[in-house]
């Protein structure tokens, strides 16, 4: 290598790195960002998540919420389902969750796919942005799924109970809340990101 060559390349500035420590690593503001959009999603569900499961509708903020912080901070998979465990242990919390121990599996696998679904490109006319929206729908329903399908076992297979029933009711629970949520996130998502500057 020439002399010439090696002072070119040293005064270049090293774009590489600074955009695999961007995508690579959660540094304090993308931690305590999860944090609060979690905490928001726990309040929600509590407040506004309870007045509209007495109209009949059982919106999870928690699962938009963490769809959101994923959306938005784009952690490598491993720490997208990081975030999904500690959203399923925050629903432990009793007046989160009916059925123990069913959430961290299932947020486990939501998150997962939010994970991976954030970087397939969902541009139309380069200009709106679809992933949100499908990313949101897709691991809600995967959430939603999993725990429809260990609840059933749980409580209508052991029981002796109607499956058929049970899954239809689930069905349509499950896609209500993903249609909910991914609408809540793809609305969310742009001022957020205009704010965050992400």
């Amino acid at each position: 290598m020439s002399q010439e060559t090696a002072s070119v390349r040293a005064s270049q500035p090293r774009v590489v790195s600074s955009v695999e420590k961007k995508n690579g690593t959660l540094d304090i503001s993308a931690l305590v960002l999860i944090a609060i959009l979690l905490a928001a999603g726990a309040v929600l569900k509590l407040t506004v998540g309870s007045l509209l499961a007495s109209m009949g509708m059982k919106p999870n903020f928690i699962i938009a919420m963490y769809c959101l912080a994923i959306i938005l901070v784009r952690p490598k998979v491993g720490q997208a389902v990081i975030v999904g465990l500690l959203a399923g242990v925050l629903c432990q919390i009793p007046m989160l969750n009916a059925t123990p121990l069913l959430n961290i599996p299932s947020e486990l696998l939501g998150a997962l796919a939010c994970g991976l679904l954030i970087k397939v490109p969902m541009n139309i006319g380069g200009k709106l942005d679809l992933n949100p929206l499908a990313t949101t729908f897709v691991s809600t329903l995967i959430s939603g799924g999993v725990f429809a399908a260990l609840s059933i076992c749980i409580n209508v297979v052991s029981t002796g109970g109607d499956i058929f029933v049970a899954f239809a009711a689930y069905a349509a629970i499950v896609l209500g809340t993903a249609t909910f949520n991914a609408v809540i996130v793809q609305i969310l998502v742009v001022p957020l990101r205009k704010v965050l500057k992400k």
